[in-house]
């Protein structure tokens, strides 16, 4: 019922809106026609007044005045009736004009409503959408509970061919950690291994037990593994406890791409796919076009940005595998050790590739970037300035990737001016 008193009201407003257009075209119509009409009527009565100056001074006589009388009121009548059917055609033709452009104006509505909208729902001003979303992120369902519903949709097992040998390997590795809860290489085994099975609850069990026998030693991957098997094991959904962990990975590491992934997930699934877009949009800009989680996050970027109020984004090229990218930073340090020879032999190979490759398929601001400082380290500065232009060119509509581009321009030392 209350679908159908929304729309009921839409038509409502449509039709009262169209109404009052139609009366100020149907008045503006008739206006006009009786603004000719007595422009019409005042010459009519100025030449009766003219037939009776000409009777009095003599220069007509009472017949022909009289026959002029008859013609100059024959043409009023006929002025009359004339100007009552252009006003009724008149009004005809305004009101015809404008019930087409209510059915217009209704259809084009209802159609756009339909596409954009969301019958049923009321107004969500943006302060009581952030809102709504800080209450779904504060209520979410603990781990366990996500285990267990997840564990009640009974997902199939993976299969693979050495499955039926593992398992009972598997099981006597539990048995035997159940009375050495302080074997370290155990538990790292019995994780994996789980992993493998599909068993991501007791995986995330043994890999949490890993993370707390290493202590401070735990590196970022430790915990890594961790938030990916307890996502796992939760059905794809990032439980508070699970954000916990980004929270120590990314204390260690502000750019570890699998923290940053289920941060845009998580904000995703509680209401705040604006977020989602940020976090996302530094991730694909960060990671390797072989990352796992590249094919979701370029499939999702371009309908972020519309709901995030970011029409102009453009999705970028997609950046090149890990095993593609050019040289760094460090490895042309490292190629300073080198002798001579063997250190231009190498950043010449390296140089060479990368400039292909952008050429070819495009590349990330990095990437554009460590051209250029290899270039500079080469002292081939010519080379270096036109690669730098044809980037700024690349990266002019967005802003933070130019600022890039301008930062290795002005640490490198050349001249050319920024745009």
């Amino acid at each position: 019922m209350a679908i159908i008193g929304q729309i009921a009201g839409f038509v409502v407003i449509v039709v009262m809106v169209g109404a009052v257009l139609l009366r100020a075209v149907s008045r503006a119509g008739m206006g006009h026609a009786a603004d000719g009409t007595e422009r019409a009527m005042r010459v009519y009565r100025d030449q009766l007044r003219e037939v009776d100056r000409d009777l009095t001074r003599g220069t007509l006589d009472q017949t022909e005045a009289e026959r002029l009388r008859l013609e100059i009121q024959r043409r009023v009548l006929d002025l009359d009736k004339g100007g009552r059917s252009a006003g009724v055609a008149s009004s005809n033709a305004a009101r015809g004009v404008m019930v087409g452009v209510i059915a217009a104006l209704l259809a084009g509505a209802g159609a756009l409503y339909m596409q954009l909208g969301a019958v049923g729902y009321g107004d969500l001003p943006l302060a009581q959408r952030h809102a709504d979303a800080a209450t779904a992120r504060a209520t979410r369902p603990a781990q366990d509970q996500l285990e267990a519903e997840f564990a009640q949709m009974r997902p199939d097992a993976p299969e693979f061919d050495d499955r039926a040998e593992l398992e009972p390997m598997v099981a006597q590795l539990r048995a035997a950690l159940a009375g050495r809860p302080d074997d370290l290489r155990g538990h790292i085994l019995l994780a994996q291994n789980e992993s493998r099975l599909g068993n991501f609850s007791a995986a995330a069990v043994a890999q949490s037990r890993v993370v707390a026998l290493r202590g401070e030693d735990a590196d970022v991957q430790d915990h890594a593994f961790l938030l990916d098997l307890m996502v796992l094991a939760a059905g794809g959904v990032v439980s508070p406890q699970a954000e916990g962990v980004i929270e120590q990975i990314l204390r260690r590491d502000p750019v570890n791409g699998v923290a940053l992934y289920y941060t845009g997930r998580m904000y995703m699934q509680t209401g705040r796919p604006d977020l989602t877009f940020r976090v996302w949009r530094r991730l694909h800009d960060q990671s390797a076009g072989d990352a796992p989680w590249m094919p979701e996050i370029r499939a999702a970027l371009p309908e972020l940005a519309q709901i995030s109020g970011e029409p102009r984004y453009q999705l970028p090229p997609r950046p090149a595998p890990a095993s593609a990218r050019g040289p760094s930073v460090a490895d042309i340090d490292a190629a300073m050790e080198m002798s001579g020879e063997d250190r231009a032999a190498m950043i010449e190979d390296m140089v060479a590739s990368l400039s292909a490759r952008l050429a070819n398929d495009g590349g990330t601001a990095d990437d554009w970037a460590q051209l250029v400082r290899a270039l500079v380290v080469l002292d081939r500065r010519e080379q270096a300035t036109a690669i730098l232009q044809e980037a700024r060119t690349v990266f002019a509509a967005r802003a933070e990737d130019l600022a890039l581009i301008n930062s290795v321009a002005a640490e490198a030392g050349l001249s050319t001016g920024a745009p």
